[in-house]
């Protein structure tokens, strides 16, 4: 590989994790600005409204910067503050499970090993079975220096999650990371998308499309068959939304349905 090359996606690597660092301040400009809110009308009503109508201008710039952030997203995000506890294990953990997913450009499928990633499978079959990610986007397509589609948002923008937090789980499966800190993701890889801090996974996750090299920090919990990989591939193809390398994919993806299923 040119040395041009490595350090495209070098920097490719370190813009998105600029990016991540940004949304995730950005959200918790948001949780501040709305408990101070709450306290202001807790104490005068009076004062409390004026507090909101000042406290809304500011929330309207964070969702500009959110907005902002959002067009060059990546492996990323959930909520990283747990709000809600974890589901309850119910699955196998020696067995294999597929997720399957019906969407508007062909069903995308891809099996999980319950052995290697439980917390991971266990929280996909409990969100899924609840229809959490029914009629939700694949908002983030990357064609540049890192190959992937991200799923998983119920906000569609890259800021949403399911209240909790999951923990990294087989972060050793693709080997030891080499000397620029990265391991390859191979096609067909599904992996966790996260904050940039450990233990941030959510509901959002990522599809490699083509060979990408990213640190061993995302969570590989699943594989695409043949079908499914062409699929995004596709997808990837027809590139992001205004000609840009990272952003909303022109073939908008809408994910219609989810099931996970014991294989």
């Amino acid at each position: 590989m040119s040395s041009s090359e490595q350090r495209r996606r070098q920097l490719a690597r370190e813009k998105f994790e600029r990016q991540q660092k940004r949304r995730e301040e950005a959200r918790r400009r948001t949780r501040r600005i709305t408990a101070i809110v709450a306290a202001s009308v807790a104490v005068v009503a009076v004062v409390g409204v004026s507090a909101f109508v000042v406290a809304g201008k500011d929330d309207d710039k964070d969702k500009k910067s959110e907005a902002a952030a959002s067009q060059t997203p990546t492996p990323e995000p959930s909520e990283s503050e747990s709000k809600a506890p974890t589901p309850p294990m119910k699955i196998d953990k020696k067995a294999t499970y597929t997720m399957s997913l019906d969407t508007s450009q062909g069903d995308i499928a891809f099996s999980m090993d319950a052995a290697k990633t439980p917390e991971t499978v266990n929280s996909f079959k409990a969100l899924a079975d609840k229809g959490y990610f029914n009629d939700t986007k694949c908002h983030r397509l990357t064609t540049q220096g890192i190959f992937v589609l991200q799923c998983g948002d119920p906000k569609g923008d890259g800021t949403g999650g399911p209240g909790y937090n999951i923990p990294d789980e087989n972060l050793d499966a693709l080997g030891k990371a080499g000397d620029d800190g990265t391991v390859v993701y191979p096609p067909g890889t599904v992996a966790m998308a996260n904050t940039g801090q450990p233990d941030s996974g959510g509901s959002q996750f990522f599809l490699v499309y083509k060979e990408t090299k990213l640190p061993p920090t995302y969570t590989p919990f699943g594989t695409m068959d043949d079908a499914s990989l062409k699929a995004v591939e596709k997808v990837g193809a027809a590139g992001v939304e205004g000609g840009a390398g990272d952003g909303a994919p022109k073939k908008a993806v809408t994910v219609e349905k989810v099931s996970v299923e014991k294989s």
